[in-house]
């Protein structure tokens, strides 16, 4: 992930959290209401985000490196 997809993700996350202490949802479709409501925060930043560069936001690259092969243990 890039820091732009980290900030995103972290708008949508957070945007969700906020709409959620008002409508107090109880149930879980409520609930899932809620998240795609947060969501489209974040769906509407990337799109505009992408219209202004000309770029695409979402990438290919991983955010945290591959962790080195772990070498299992015979029992």
């Amino acid at each position: 992930m890039t820091n732009l997809e980290l900030v995103l993700n972290m708008l949508a996350e957070t945007s969700t959290t906020e709409i959620s202490k008002v409508k107090k949802p109880q149930t879980f479709p409520e609930n899932r209401k809620v998240a795609r409501k947060g969501g489209s925060v974040a769906k509407v930043a990337r799109n505009k985000i992408e219209k202004e560069t000309g770029k695409k936001v979402i990438s290919r690259k991983n955010y945290l490196s591959r962790p080195q092969d772990k070498k299992l243990l015979n029992k």
